[in-house]
C-alpha cells in the first residue's frame, strides 16, 4: 500500500501485540496521509487498533495565537474524521519527549510512527522519544512526493541540480492514495472527546489577529484547490509573479500545516484540461522548488544562520559589511512598516493584517531588509522574526530557504558586485514598477486592512 521508500525506521525494537500509534505532527490529515496508511497497514495487518496522537507543544518557534489559531481548528476536523473511521484521536499537551513516550506506556502501544520534518527541533524530539520508547519506531516522509532522503543524498546546488533526480522519481512516487478505510479493531477504551478550549488555553504564544481572508482546515483546503484549478491556474504561469494580480493558488498555509497534501495537489493539476506548460509551471514550484527547500534544511543544519549561506556568499557580505547604508532602521520600525519605501511597507503590512506575502514581494521584503540593517546576521534574524510571527507558512522549510535565497544567495549565483549587497542578486523599486502596476498593488494592500 506504502512505498517502502518512503518509510524509515528511527529505531529497532520488537512489535509488540499492542496498538499501533501515529505520533502526528507535519501531516495534519486524516486522508492522502502515507504516514496515516502505513500505520493503518501495520495494525490490519498484526489485527491491533489504531490511535491518532497529537501533542500540542506550548511554544514553538515564535509562533502566535494566529498560527496555533489555525492549527488547531484543523486539528478539531481531523478528530470527527477519523472518529468516523474508528480511530480515536488524542491530544497532549507538553513536550514531546515526555509526552510521546509516556503515552506509549500508559497504552501499552506496540508500533510508534510518525512523519517526517527537516528542521532541527523536530528531528531532535524524535530522537529524544526513541530514546525513551522500547518499541520498533518507524518515521514516513508524507510531506514530499520524492522523499528527501531517497531524492538525493545531500545538500543540492540549486533547482537545476535536484529537478533531474526529482523528474525520474516522479513515475515511481506521485501515485494515486488509497482511502483510509474504517478501522475493524477498536481502542481498547474508548477515549474522551478533546477538550479544544483547554487545550487552546494551554498555549502560551503572543496574541495576534487572526487571518479572516482563509478559513482553516482539509475540507477548506480541498474547495481552495478546486477554485484555484478552476478560475486561476490557466493564468498563473504569466501572472505568478504580478503582485498586482490575483494568480497565485493561497494553498501554502494548508500545506504548511499539512492540512492539504502536495501530492493531491499534483495529481488533480496535472489532470486539469489546460496546456502542459501552463499545469508544468505550477508544477516547478509545488514540487522541485517546495522539496528542493526541505533538501536544503534536512542536509544543512545551519539553515537559519549566517553560516549556512553558500562560502562565496558569505565571504562577499563580510566584504561589505562596513559599507555605508543609505538608510538605518530598528526592528521596531521595520515591524511598524515604518520606513521610507511605500511598496515595502505595503509588503510588511499586508503581511501583519493577513498573514500572507506574495512571493516576489517576499524576496524584495528581504533584500531591503539586508539593505536597511547593520550586518547580514542582523537581517537574517529580523527576516525569520517578522516572518515566523506573522505568516501563517512560518516556520517552514520554504521560509527559511527564501530568506536565506533573498539575503545569502543561496540557490542562486554571484551577480556584479555592488555596495552593500557585494555579489548578492539586488532588487530596486523601480525594477519592481518595470514589472508590475505597484500603485495597483499598494491600493488592494489597503483596501484588504
Amino acid at each position: 500500500m506504502v512505498n517502502e521508500r518512503r518509510i524509515r525506521l528511527i529505531k529497532d525494537g520488537p512489535e509488540h501485540e499492542g496498538p499501533v500509534l501515529y505520533w502526528m505532527s507535519r501531516d495534519q490529515r486524516a486522508q492522502d496521509n502515507w504516514a496515516l496508511l502505513f500505520a493503518q497497514g501495520l495494525a490490519l495487518e498484526r489485527k491491533k487498533p489504531l490511535g491518532v496522537l497529537f501533542c500540542l507543544v506550548p511554544q514553538f518557534l515564535g509562533a502566535t495565537t494566529r498560527q496555533y489559531g489555525f492549527m488547531i481548528q484543523g486539528l478539531r476536523e481531523i478528530e470527527k474524521g477519523l472518529t468516523k473511521a474508528n480511530i480515536p484521536f488524542f491530544l497532549v499537551t507538553g513536550m514531546p519527549e515526555k509526552e510521546i513516550p509516556r503515552f506509549v506506556t500508559q497504552h501499552e502501544v506496540g508500533t510508534l510512527v510518525t512523519d517526517f520534518d527537516p528542521l532541527r527541533v523536530k528531528r531532535a524530539w524524535r530522537q529524544l522519544v526513541a530514546a525513551k520508547v522500547k518499541i520498533a519506531y518507524y518515521a514516513v516522509d508524507a510531506h514530499n512526493i520524492a522523499p528527501c532522503w531517497f531524492a538525493s543524498p545531500k545538500q543540492e546546488i540549486g533547482a537545476r541540480t535536484l529537478r533531474p533526480k526529482i523528474e525520474r522519481l516522479l513515475p515511481e512516487f506521485l501515485d494515486p492514495f488509497p482511502r483510509l478505510r474504517k478501522h475493524p479493531y477498536p481502542w481498547k477504551k474508548k477515549p474522551l472527546p478533546v477538550d479544544w478550549e483547554a487545550a487552546a488555553r494551554g498555549v502560551r504564544a503572543d496574541p495576534v489577529a487572526p487571518a479572516k481572508w482563509i478559513e482553516p482546515g482539509a475540507t477548506q483546503a480541498a474547495k481552495r484547490l478546486r477554485l484555484f484549478i478552476e478560475r486561476k491556474l490557466a493564468s498563473y504561469d504569466e501572472g505568478r509573479n504580478d503582485p498586482a494580480r490575483d494568480c497565485v493558488s493561497h494553498l501554502s498555509p494548508y500545506l504548511h500545516f499539512g492540512q492539504l497534501s502536495a501530492q493531491r495537489v499534483a495529481l488533480e493539476v496535472s489532470k486539469a484540461p489546460l496546456p502542459g506548460t501552463v499545469k508544468e509551471a505550477f508544477l516547478e514550484q509545488l514540487i522541485v522548488r517546495r522539496e528542493l527547500a526541505d533538501n536544503f534544511c534536512y542536509y544543512n543544519g545551519q539553515y537559519d544562520s549566517f553560516e549556512g549561506f553558500p562560502g562565496w556568499a558569505q565571504k562577499t557580505l563580510r566584504d561589505h559589511t562596513k559599507d555605508p547604508r543609505p538608510y538605518l532602521y530598528t526592528h521596531e520600525q521595520l515591524e511598524h512598516a515604518q520606513t521610507h519605501d511605500d511598496l515595502w511597507n505595503a509588503a510588511q503590512s499586508e503581511m501583519v493584517m493577513r498573514g500572507r506575502m506574495h512571493g516576489y514581494m517576499r524576496m524584495y521584503w528581504a533584500k531591503k531588509i539586508l539593505e536597511w540593517t547593520r550586518r547580514p546576521q542582523e537581517a537574517l534574524e529580523v527576516a525569520i522574526y517578522l516572518n515566523d510571527r506573522y505568516e501563517l507558512d512560518g516556520r517552514d522549510p520554504n521560509g527559511y530557504t527564501g530568506i536565506a535565497w533573498s539575503i545569502g544567495g543561496l540557490h542562486d549565483r554571484p551577480w556584479p558586485e555592488r555596495p552593500i549587497f557585494g555579489k548578492i542578486r539586488y532588487m530596486s523599486y523601480n525594477g519592481c514598477k518595470s514589472k508590475f502596476d505597484v500603485k495597483a498593488y499598494m491600493e488592494s494592500v489597503q483596501q484588504s486592512g
